[in-house]
């Protein structure tokens, strides 16, 4: 009789060793229906940009990242956005908005999961937030000059009374949604 060489692991799982359970691709994947989704939902927030409009997305691959790592964060945010071309065809827009959410999505996935509790929480939604500014003003002085008519200058002229402001209020909506479902949601996953 031969023996297998395979090592023990889930047997569910495609992979041997630390590879993914079909149960985790299967929740990852509602996890990216759910994002492509919550990216449909667009929200003037901003009364002085009316055109800037904030989208939930981030909260989903926010609270996948927290549960199954940043990989798992960002391969939502990209799958999601990428999909939402198909539906709206925008790909600067969606350039925009992957860089965004994988720059607040992975620092704060990697810090909380490191120190772990609400500190680590916090401190990995701090984190994550201000990178995720920064990347939302160098790719706004980058990106909108190649589809608009609006010239550097003028988008420097924006970054303090309509970029910062309306980037903080998204990232403090994203952090908050995410800090009021992620504990559910975790315990659901696990349960």
């Amino acid at each position: 009789m031969a023996t297998s060489t395979h090592s023990t692991h889930d047997a569910h799982s495609t992979t041997a060793g630390s590879g993914w359970s079909t149960r985790r691709i299967a929740v990852t994947a509602l996890f990216c229906a759910l994002s492509l989704i919550t990216s449909f939902i667009e929200i003037p927030i901003f009364p002085p940009a009316p055109w800037l409009e904030y989208d939930p997305s981030c909260v989903v691959a926010l609270v996948a990242g927290l549960a199954f790592g940043p990989a798992t964060g960002a391969i939502v945010v990209v799958l999601s956005w990428l999909v939402h071309l198909v539906f709206q065809f925008s790909p600067w827009g969606v350039l925009m908005a992957i860089a965004a959410n994988v720059s607040l999505v992975v620092p704060c996935s990697l810090i909380a999961r490191k120190l772990g509790g609400k500190r680590g929480l916090a401190a990995g939604m701090a984190v994550g937030a201000a990178i995720s500014l920064a990347v939302c003003i160098v790719m706004n002085l980058i990106v909108t000059p190649l589809y608009t008519a609006v010239t550097v200058d003028a988008v420097v002229a924006m970054i303090l009374p309509i970029l910062v402001p309306f980037n903080v209020l998204k990232l403090a909506l994203n952090c908050v949604l995410t800090a009021l479902v992620q504990g559910p949601v975790s315990k659901a996953l696990a349960g």
